[in-house]
């Protein structure tokens, strides 16, 4: 697994409240709310940097996308707050670094799928319970290495 943070995703409350603050209140260009067809689909994108987005995402959303939490009907304390995400060029490198993550110790939230967007991600938390999302994103080409 190459050391790459593509996406850092912050669970929010209200999305379009979060999307008003960083829009509005800090001037930070965006498309605004994407996704809102697809059931607990609606996400937003900022571009922080050269190969690094802030995406803000409805933490029940994200409880759902990443299948912690669920059997509860609620995703403990921290587990949505943030999840890191690491983008990668094809669907078979989304599976190598799921079970690399696996091998050294990760438990796999969500095993690697295709998505309703068109892509192909999946979930694990690190020994101590942070998120990590492996996406492979079509839309997204990475930048050369």
């Amino acid at each position: 697994m190459k050391p790459r943070i593509s996406v850092i995703t912050l669970g929010v409350d209200d999305l379009e409240r979060a999307v008003g603050f960083y829009r509005d209140g800090l001037g930070w260009p965006t498309e605004g709310i994407v996704g809102a067809e697809f059931e607990q689909g609606a996400v937003a994108f900022f571009d922080l940097q050269p190969g690094l987005k802030l995406a803000l995402y409805p933490r029940a959303s994200l409880a759902h996308d990443a299948g912690v939490g669920l059997e509860r009907g609620a995703a403990p304390a921290g587990a949505v707050e943030c999840a890191l995400s690491h983008n990668v060029a094809s669907r078979e490198e989304v599976d190598a670094v799921m079970a690399q993550a696996a091998a050294a110790g990760a438990r796999l939230a969500m095993p690697a799928r295709v998505v309703f967007w068109g892509g192909y991600a999946g979930y694990f938390q690190d020994p101590d319970g942070h998120l990590w999302e492996v996406v492979w994103n079509p839309k997204w080409p990475l930048p050369d290495d």
